[in-house]
């Protein structure tokens, strides 16, 4: 089929209402487009029937996973060039799902069916999420998605996050490593978290236990961590005996409704509470304030997303629901705070690192990208494909301030009132 990549980027235009931001290349060899930026790859026609299907970033991810599509060039560059499609449309102008939809291009929306090929789709590459059973946010469930997305080999993590094994966002000096940024963000929650000798931290939503293992080398915390992934807490385990911590870290595969032996002087929770949902988080924050002693602290540190016009509008993004973290919920930084007051607790400290995230981010799609063929081997070609885009978005995603992440510090005051906070806040600050 001649020219087929002038051909879709016409077909595209009509559908979209506008210029195509990016150049093509298409299955048969030919390119259409601006020239000079990034190109998107359609390597099989296979992708158009999958977007047909699914209208939208499913679709697109659909094509990603298997292979269908492609870039050359900047990822970042083409991702930020077609986030005004898929995320940043101007109020008012049709999505690519409306546009499908409307009569008056049904005509182009046959085009394309031609254009695509014989229906009906693809099915869904492998890595998809399949098969959950229970309610949301069940204790069942929520193992299965905790599973889905942790279970995928503690090697492949390591080659992704490095030696810290830390999978969230680190802090930055300008001229810092990784391995640098990940220290000084552990370190930066004990401070906040006043960590001492012989206190009792819970680590909930451990990972791999670098939160613990800091808390006790380097406090001298007696630590408990939480995970429902079985893989990390083997990892975590083997670690903790290899610096001759047993004796102050214990490592649980429990759900933390489930922890029956609080109260706890601190509570650290990093990248959980996304995993928790909206209807679940004030029943997360309750428990939390239950599990600590009057004076106790929580930090929070947590993904947010912008407020919603209309909050009831709010959808799981269906790339990152589909393949990365299932039945995962970002929640406005105001409603989380909101809720941690509703618990009972006091919000002593907010401190916003969205732009530390991006750049944590671009140095783990930095590391998979340096060591490709060995993260598939690790895997499949699909799941390195997936990390790879969820990481560059996401790394997009807080550049331009779509979501972004905070620590809470949050204070169980004391009967008489007390908070065990010094005078000046951001005491912490003096050691960094």
């Amino acid at each position: 089929m001649a020219d087929a990549a002038s051909r879709l980027t016409t077909l595209a235009e009509e559908l979209l209402g506008g210029p195509l931001p990016v150049r093509l290349r298409a299955w048969d060899g030919s390119e259409a487009g601006p020239a000079g930026g990034p190109v998107l790859i359609v390597r099989d026609r296979r992708a158009l029937r999958r977007m047909i299907w699914k209208p939208g970033e499913l679709g697109l991810a659909r094509a990603w996973v298997a292979g269908e599509l492609d870039v050359e060039g900047d990822l970042y560059g083409l991702l930020d060039r077609l986030s005004g499609l898929l995320w940043d449309r101007p109020e008012g102008t049709r999505s690519l799902l409306d546009s499908v939809r409307d009569p008056r291009l049904r005509a182009a929306a046959r085009a394309l069916l031609r254009l695509a090929g014989p229906l009906p789709p693809p099915k869904p590459p492998a890595e998809e999420v399949s098969g959950r059973s229970g309610s949301r946010h069940s204790k069942r469930r929520d193992k299965q998605a905790i599973s889905h997305h942790y279970d995928v080999g503690n090697d492949f993590y390591a080659l992704v996050l490095g030696p810290s094994m830390v999978y969230s966002c680190a802090y930055w000096t300008e001229d810092g490593t990784l391995e640098d940024a990940q220290h000084d963000k552990l370190d930066l929650i004990a401070r906040k978290l006043n960590l001492k000798e012989g206190d009792r931290l819970l680590d909930v939503g451990c990972g791999w236990g670098s939160m613990a293992l800091h808390a006790a080398r380097a406090y001298g915390a007696r630590v408990v961590g939480i995970t429902l992934s079985r893989e990390q807490a083997a990892f975590a385990r083997k670690r903790i005996a290899e610096e001759g911590l047993t004796d102050r870290v214990e490592i649980r595969v429990q759900d933390y409704r489930d922890v029956p032996d609080g109260p706890y002087d601190a509570i650290s929770s990093i990248g959980m509470a996304e995993h928790v949902g909206a209807e679940r988080y004030r029943e997360y924050a309750d428990t939390l304030y239950g599990l600590l002693k009057p004076g106790g602290r929580l930090l929070n540190h947590q993904i947010s997303r912008r407020p919603e016009p209309d909050e009831t509008a709010y959808e799981i993004d269906p790339f990152i629901d589909a393949y990365v973290f299932p039945d995962g919920e970002l929640a406005p930084m105001g409603r989380t705070l909101s809720t941690l007051e509703d618990a009972g607790f006091e919000v002593r400290d907010v401190e916003a690192i969205r732009e530390h995230y991006a750049l944590t981010l671009r140095r783990w799609v930095a590391n998979l990208e340096r060591d490709w063929d060995r993260a598939v081997r690790l895997t499949s070609p699909g799941r390195a494909r997936i990390w790879r885009l969820y990481m560059a978005a996401s790394a997009v995603s807080f550049e331009r301030n779509r979501i972004g992440v905070n620590q809470f510090l949050a204070v169980k005051t004391q009967v008489s009132g007390k908070s065990g906070t010094a005078l000046r806040p951001r005491v912490w600050d003096e050691r960094a």
